[in-house]
């Protein structure tokens, strides 16, 4: 990687596709990299995507795909020809197995979603998981890799023993970040975001501290040098 800014995924986290471009253009130089998420691209934000792609800016597409098999498959190949540099699914087996078989040779690196950053051990024994996070989470990036996944989504707590079971090749992409200060909102296991780069984390996620600011463009530039 040679631009450090490629580092620093900004979430647009806005419900209006108008709104995120002009907080994409505030921003402008701070940052190469953004995230579309389930509120924007159900507004109409998919069409951003190509647009973004076409002025050399990167987009995560964060619409952890989750479904039968088949419908997996076929949505991932449907979303192929937008230009999305990462695109997420929930790290279910058979969703993983699906996805990569939908994105084929020319599609978006395909990132696996293991536990929510918002989930902390109380929310995951509610939801019937019977191991604890840090284990469910090693497990899903083993299963992630047998799949042929490109990376993971997990907290940056995790990331070391994530990183020990998929190695240095695969990526760890990091939500929950919060600059030092910043309010945690509902992200239960964060980290800063040097701390996340100190771990060996790839990119990190950040949405709020960034987009709710008075001058985005200078969050953005402060967290890149701090992770530099």
């Amino acid at each position: 990687m040679t631009d450090p800014r490629d580092r620093l995924i900004v979430a647009l986290d806005l419900g209006d596709p108008r709104e995120a471009e002009a907080l994409v253009e505030r921003i402008g130089d701070g940052a190469t990299f953004y995230k579309i998420g389930y509120r924007l691209a159900y507004a109409g934000g998919l069409a951003l995507v190509p647009k973004l792609a076409a002025r050399g800016l990167k987009v995560f597409l964060d619409l952890k795909l989750h479904d039968i098999g088949n419908t997996v498959e076929e949505g991932v190949r449907a979303l192929t020809d937008l230009g999305a540099t990462f695109l997420t699914v929930h790290a279910y087996p058979q969703t993983m197995r699906a996805a990569v078989r939908g994105r084929g040779a020319a599609g978006p690196k395909i990132l696996a979603v293991t536990v929510l950053t918002s989930y902390d051990a109380a929310d995951a024994r509610e939801a019937g998981y019977a191991l604890p996070v840090p284990d469910l989470v090693a497990q899903r990036a083993r299963q992630a890799m047998e799949a042929g996944i490109d990376g993971i989504v997990c907290s940056a707590i995790e990331a070391g023993s994530v990183r020990s079971v998929i190695g240095p090749e695969r990526l760890i992409v990091t939500p929950g970040i919060r600059p030092a200060g910043a309010e945690t909102g509902d992200q239960k296991r964060v980290m800063t975001p040097g701390q996340a780069r100190a771990a060996g984390i790839d990119h990190v996620v950040v949405g709020r501290p960034i987009t709710g600011a008075a001058d985005p463009r200078a969050v953005a530039q402060r967290i890149v040098a701090e992770m530099a």
